[in-house]
């Protein structure tokens, strides 16, 4: 991967400020510090995030560490991650992510979060075991095809056993009170 200069640094700027006021609208959703109408306009920005999205794949591929850089490469995954509402558009991302992958352009960790949420927002079994639930009671792993092979998984995309994964998500998450969201939506990188 590339530390240069980003071929399209306004850009960059760009998916950089959509992902991270999404992600101050998904941590007060998590410590539910957002009213009816601030959860509306939370729920419209991503709608919005998808569409911009949209447009930078189909004029560009992935935005990837050399078009944008590595944080803007970051926050375009987060908005794709975060496009639960049109699963056709998160598979394709999905794909599109997966050939930067190969072309040593994204991270493998990164395709492998989409990957997963691609299949549980699609009604299947996660892969890899990076998406998980938060609830008041504890957390627990969102629907997993074969578990006995999880950690083999996960090592192969360079994500730690999920037994590492989950203390890291307890305790950062178990002292927030009355919480029942996707975890995803607040710590992708945990996981």
């Amino acid at each position: 991967m590339t530390t240069a200069q980003p071929q399209q640094p306004d850009l960059a700027r760009e998916l950089i400020a959509r992902a991270q006021a999404s992600a101050t609208h998904r941590t007060q959703r998590v410590r539910n510090q957002l009213d009816a109408v601030q959860l509306g306009q939370s729920r419209h920005a991503d709608h919005a995030n998808t569409k911009v999205l949209r447009r930078i794949l189909a004029e560009h591929d992935w935005p990837g560490h050399r078009l944008v850089g590595p944080v803007a490469a970051r926050a375009a995954w987060s908005i794709a991650l975060h496009s639960d509402d049109e699963p056709d558009f998160q598979r394709a991302a999905t794909t599109l992510l997966q050939r930067a992958v190969h072309a040593g352009d994204a991270l493998i960790q990164h395709w492998a979060h989409l990957h997963d949420r691609a299949l549980i927002t699609s009604g299947h079994e996660q892969e890899y075991g990076t998406q998980l639930l938060l609830r008041a009671d504890g957390i627990e792993l969102c629907p997993l095809r074969a578990p006995e092979s999880l950690d083999e998984r996960r090592g192969s995309v360079g994500l730690p056993p999920i037994a590492v994964a989950l203390n890291t998500v307890r305790r950062r998450y178990t002292s927030v009170p009355h919480v029942e969201s996707t975890l995803a939506d607040a710590l992708p990188e945990a996981a």
